[in-house]
């Protein structure tokens, strides 16, 4: 499974990005709005910090005025992904968009019909919210399962992104559904590397090297 990060924090994906374990970034506007900075100022130094996609979605909901936005998107940097809204416009311009070259990321899916409708379009990634549907007291790892089973009967190369991710648990149980990506809040990615074992584990550890009054190197 890859990991983005979600979030237009620069200072955030930085210091994710030092770690080696960062493949990619996906923004939407109310990250943008909550990052206080400019969308093509931000997208640009975002692409700087990875090699993997950056997510950068457009806001027109007809298809003309999507095509305009993924043009001016699109010329931000070599690894944008431009990321579109799950409607019949959204889908038009997620096949005209793949068949000239570009990444796609189909966003705010909460179905596996919608999913195949992403695929058939061609879309780069579909973005399950699971998240959202916990929230309605649905359970998002049953559509993940889903898509993985419709998306792996057909062939389909259109990679599953778990998105609306809040739990530690959520990342464990997209990866073992079969998700190919998760896309992770920077508090969430951190918290995957603890266990209050491994804390209790150490404070033995240093414990008893300090008794032994040693040092190395």
């Amino acid at each position: 499974m890859k990991f983005f990060v979600d979030t237009a924090d620069v200072a955030e994906i930085r210091e994710l990005a030092d770690t080696g374990l960062l493949e990619g970034v996906t923004t939407n506007p109310s990250l943008i709005l909550k990052s206080g900075r400019d969308i093509m100022e931000v997208t640009k130094e975002i692409c700087g910090l990875t090699d993997g996609p950056v997510s950068a979605e457009v806001t027109a909901m007809d298809y003309d005025g999507m095509m305009k936005e993924a043009a001016v998107l699109a010329k931000i940097a070599d690894n944008v992904c431009i990321k579109l809204p799950l409607t019949m416009d959204g889908l038009k311009a997620c096949k005209a968009l793949t068949s000239a070259g570009h990444q796609t990321n189909v966003t705010l899916c909460f179905s596996a019909a919608q999913a195949l409708m992403a695929a058939k379009a061609g879309a780069t990634y579909i973005s399950p919210f699971i998240g959202r549907l916990d929230d309605m007291g649905i359970d998002g790892m049953e559509l993940i399962e889903d898509i993985r089973t419709i998306y792996d009967n057909y062939g389909y190369d259109t990679q599953i992104l778990a998105a609306s991710i809040r739990t530690v648990n959520h990342v464990k149980d997209s990866a073992i559904a079969g998700a190919d990506v998760a896309t992770i809040p920077p508090s969430t990615l951190k918290a995957l590397v603890k266990h209050p074992l491994t804390d209790k584990g150490l404070e033995a550890f240093l414990a008893d090297w300090a008794k032994t009054g040693q040092q190395i190197g």
